[in-house]
């Protein structure tokens, strides 16, 4: 069936038609789409100096080199960057990850120049002042000595251990408290110096905004921008199997909650049966309160506060599981339940009624994540990142109703392995 365009529906959303886009000579993607019914302006994107290329022994240096470049530049001290931002309400932040560095700003239109100029300032001549830094390593050690005590984040850190044993998605992007403290300042210049460049740059702008002004601006502030070093991120390894023990437990005393995760890998978000996984994930653990998974594990049950699903496939084979928080001595009883919700699901086919509510709900809240301008930001900025084509959104409705119950269970039949779910428990 073909998508009909002309209507209402598909006009409001971003497509080839609406959404501009170009090259920079040196190879960054900027890509546009112009709002005038706000007088704000987003700017979101990335670059390719994510934790892919840390050691073992420095773990958290792409987030802690990220975190730094707004805390001085050769123009600016860190007080002047954020007196600019705070006198004209702006906001910009830059962030690490696993396979990028994130950047997210937002200002009023007429201020576009400054949020350009302060993240191009930041971006390329950071300083790196030291007294900044080590106000980062105690902020970072705080963080981490909060984290070993939190059974969420900790039942999490552990499932993707044991779900990726020697792979990079194993290690935290936060790093430990050892490699924290090994890092210095010269590990910072270091790693800026050689994986900061414009090759595999992408910039999103959304708002008041003309295209064309945009590329000016983004050209004359980044066009010259050059690392012939830049080298192209390392490809990941094939998935693994899961590490023996397949279940493990992490103590941490005085807790009164138990956090449990149980997954599996799961698709990467180009995979083809990512959709049909994306809708039967929905019915499975987060539809209404929280899919079936909420419905038998907390409503019916009574043995979790939460209890829901999420698919996390991104540029790699994201995970696939199951988190609950529930009481400690209910622990083995809610694991056996999910894992009898997760047979279910991979053996039998979801119903009809199932399927047709997932798909409207889909659809549905696609409109209303974009209505914002930082909501349309993100996604164009995906439509690049994942390669999808920028008619995508614009085809996305017909792509979610040709999903059949035969694939949503094809795609539960092939990632859900019943015999080797990992297991991750953090509490008393």
């Amino acid at each position: 069936m073909t998508v009909d365009k002309s209507n209402s529906f598909s006009k409001s959303l971003p497509g080839a038609d609406n959404i501009h886009r170009r090259m920079l000579a040196n190879g960054i993607v900027v890509l546009v789409r112009s709002n005038f019914n706000s007088p704000s302006v987003v700017v979101n994107g990335y670059l390719l100096a994510g934790n892919l290329f840390e050691q073992d022994d420095r773990l958290g240096l792409a987030g802690y080199t990220a975190d730094a470049l707004l805390r001085g530049t050769e123009q600016r001290t860190f007080h002047e960057i954020y007196d600019h931002l705070e006198s004209a309400g702006a906001n910009l932040h830059i962030n690490g990850g696993v396979h990028t560095t994130g950047f997210g700003s937002q200002a009023l239109a007429e201020d576009l120049d400054l949020l350009l100029r302060l993240l191009a300032e930041a971006l390329r001549q950071p300083t790196f002042p030291e007294e900044q830094v080590e106000l980062l390593r105690a902020r970072y050690l705080t963080s981490l000595a909060i984290r070993a005590q939190d059974t969420r984040e900790m039942s999490s850190l552990t499932f993707d251990q044991i779900v990726y044993p020697g792979h990079p998605y194993a290690r935290p992007e936060d790093g430990y408290p050892e490699t924290i403290r090994a890092i210095t300042r010269e590990d910072l210049l270091k790693f800026h110096r050689t994986y900061y460049g414009p090759r595999g740059m992408v910039i999103a702008v959304v708002g008041a905004v003309e295209a064309e002004k945009v590329f000016n601006t983004v050209d004359g502030l980044l066009g010259d921008w050059q690392n012939p070093d830049q080298p192209v991120p390392p490809n990941l390894p094939p998935n693994p199997a899961p590490a023996e023990p397949l279940t493990r437990k992490v103590d941490i005393p005085g807790k009164f909650q138990a956090d449990v995760v149980v997954g599996v890998i799961g698709p990467e978000r180009r995979a083809e049966d990512f959709i049909p996984a994306a809708l039967g994930n929905n019915i499975l653990g987060v539809f209404g309160m929280m899919g079936r998974m909420g419905e038998t594990v907390r409503e019916k049950a009574g043995l979790a506060y939460y209890a829901y699903s999420q698919l996390s496939g991104g540029m790699g084979p994201g995970p696939w599981y199951v988190s609950a928080g529930v009481d400690p001595a209910n622990v083995e009883q809610a694991i056996e339940l999910i894992r009898d919700e997760i047979e279910r699901f991979s053996i039998q086919a979801v119903s009809a009624e199932e399927l047709a509510d997932s798909q409207s709900n889909f659809i549905g809240r696609l409109p209303l994540s974009l209505e914002s301008n930082s909501g349309m930001a993100s996604a164009i900025l995906n439509l690049e990142r994942y390669d999808l084509g920028l008619d995508y959104y614009q085809d996305y409705p017909e792509m979610v109703r040709r999903v059949s119950v035969e694939q949503i269970l094809e795609s539960a039949r092939h990632y859900w392995d019943l015999d080797n779910l990992a297991v991750a428990i953090a509490g008393p």
